[in-house]
């Protein structure tokens, strides 16, 4: 398929999902190109909600998401296998160890960076834990394991949630260097949620979240 621009990227359809008989999103249509996308609000506006959208753990009651021409409603594997997400707070791969984690990540993503991997295991300290499993793991430790992955995994789209949360002063750093990084990228879309966009950092797009009014 010829990739134009409004292909490339992320293109999201009419989308619409309610939770508990509250409307999150209705028929809500946005193009998400390559480079760095910060969606921002406040709490209750859908940031988390939108990201488990996008990456398919959550459904939809209607719309279409399509990353570079792949539709999740129609290739749905291929729509996954080209996106990188995980829940800060998921205890699935508590048993994995960082290195066993990793190692899993590796068949799933043919651009996988294991250089990069590399480097910020010992940018982000890492390197004491890697043979630890991860629920002996601080939660600031088992975030930099989920940051690592999403930066190394090479995936056309990477999802991450509130970024620097529970991380040492040396941590925030390094990850604002690789979103500074990650807004001059040409094939891959970054989408960042959190509660503002950081002061100074230059974007490709930013879009604020207002949470809707409840439904009587």
């Amino acid at each position: 398929m010829l990739m134009t621009p409004a292909s490339q990227g992320l293109l999201i359809s009419n989308l619409s999902f309610d939770y508990g008989g509250q409307s999150i999103f209705a028929d809500w249509s946005m193009h998400f190109p390559v480079g760095l996308t910060w969606i921002y609000g406040d709490e209750g506006s859908g940031k988390s909600t939108l990201l488990r959208l996008l990456s398919g753990a959550l459904s939809a009651q209607a719309g279409e998401l399509c990353i570079n021409g792949t539709c999740l409603h129609d290739r749905a594997q291929a729509y996954s296998s080209q996106v990188f997400w995980a829940e800060p707070r998921s205890e699935i791969f508590d048993a994995m160890s960082p290195l066993e984690y990793f190692d899993t990540l590796r068949p799933q993503y043919p651009h996988f960076n294991a250089a990069m991997l590399t480097s910020l295991q010992e940018a982000l300290d890492l390197t004491p834990h890697l043979s630890k499993k991860l629920y002996m793991l601080s939660n600031g430790s088992k975030r930099k394991v989920w940051l690592a992955a999403a930066f190394a995994s090479g995936a056309a789209l990477t999802l991450i949630d509130d970024p620097c949360a529970a991380l040492d002063r040396p941590s925030i750093k390094v990850i604002r260097e690789l979103l500074e990084d990650a807004a001059d990228q040409a094939t891959r879309a970054f989408v960042i949620a959190d509660y503002e966009v950081p002061e100074g950092l230059e974007v490709t797009k930013a879009i604020e979240l207002t949470p809707r009014p409840a439904s009587h």
